[in-house]
């Protein structure tokens, strides 16, 4: 009896120091679970800012791309890509009909320096109707072309225009190709007078080499003549003043209009004959000269002929001179 009753009362312990035991670990998966948990937080934290982090960036640099597309795009719009490597010859002229021509040229003058340009020659005249006409060349940068063109049309009435663009780039590019091969040429020749030893070959390389300096100086003076023209633009502008023009009127001529024509018409008539006599003038002058020496001279020494009488004609009595008065009276 004494042993069961043993038995009945240990159940209770066990179960109580299970229960606790059970407790305290549960405590301690607990306690446990909660300080990886904070650290998961933590570090999901972390991720997650930098996770944002990464797309703030990913995004900055997503508009910073688009922006620059954008801007990429607006000034390949505004400025197309310009064409290397060409080489353009442009020249033109231009007649320009304006009211003043001095205030023209200097405008023109204007334009071209401040493009950067130069002013070349220069030649002015006058008609017989004493309108002044000027011809200058200028020469502008490529680049101001356009714009130096405009200014000029603008200084007047256009009245002719040709333009033209000659591409020369072939040229440009065989030229230098040729100065590179002539240098080349040039330095292979110093190279075997330095290793010369007979005066004979000494002298043969020398004239090889003065030939070939020549024909090298004749390509370089060419490329820069290309290079001249093709950096700067020759303009040949032509100024001539405007006419003026009378007033065209469709009514009839007044009495005063006929009176002033009249007028112009005698005028223009007495000067003609005032012209007529000063040519004739030295002759008559000359011609009653003559006739004076003539008459005063020549012919009062000219011996005078008798009359001679036809034969078979009366002959006249001879007349007796006249009575005087004086004597007839003392006779009576």
């Amino acid at each position: 009896m004494h042993t069961s009753s043993r038995s009945t009362h240990r159940p209770p312990r066990h179960r109580a120091l299970r229960a606790l035991f059970g407790l305290l670990l549960a405590v301690a998966l607990a306690v446990t679970g909660c300080s990886a948990g904070a650290g998961d937080s933590d570090s999901g934290g972390d991720g997650k800012a930098a996770g944002a982090e990464a797309r703030d960036k990913g995004a900055a640099g997503a508009d910073s791309g688009r922006s620059g597309s954008s801007e990429a795009d607006q000034s390949g719009a505004k400025k197309p890509p310009k064409l290397t490597g060409t080489h353009v010859i442009r020249t033109a002229k231009l007649t320009v009909r304006v009211k003043d021509v001095p205030d023209a040229l200097a405008d023109a003058r204007a334009a071209a320096e401040d493009a950067g340009g130069i002013v070349g020659n220069e030649n002015t005249t006058r008609d017989s109707e004493g309108r002044e006409r000027t011809r200058v060349v200028l020469r502008v940068p490529q680049d101001k072309y356009e714009e130096v063109l405009k200014s000029l049309e603008g200084t007047g009435t256009l009245i002719d225009r040709e333009a033209r663009a000659q591409d020369v780039t072939d040229q440009v590019v065989d030229v230098d190709s040729r100065i590179k091969s002539q240098r080349a040429s040039v330095a292979r020749v110093r190279e075997l007078m330095d290793r010369a030893t007979k005066l004979s070959d000494v002298v043969t390389l020398e004239g090889e080499l003065s030939t070939r300096q020549s024909a090298l100086e004749a390509l370089l003076a060419q490329q820069a003549s290309l290079k001249d023209r093709t950096s700067m633009a020759t303009i040949t502008l032509s100024l001539s003043e405007s006419a003026v023009k009378a007033d065209e009127k469709d009514d009839d001529p007044s009495f005063v209009d006929a009176l002033a024509g009249g007028w112009d018409a005698f005028v223009t008539m007495l000067r003609w004959i005032a012209v007529a006599l000063a040519a004739v003038l030295p002759f008559a002058a000359v011609a009653a000269l003559l006739l004076a020496l003539w008459l005063r001279v020549v012919r009062p020494r000219l011996p005078r002929r008798a009359a001679v009488v036809p034969a078979g004609a009366p002959t006249a009595p001879p007349t007796s001179p006249p009575a005087v008065a004086g004597g007839q009276g003392d006779e009576d």
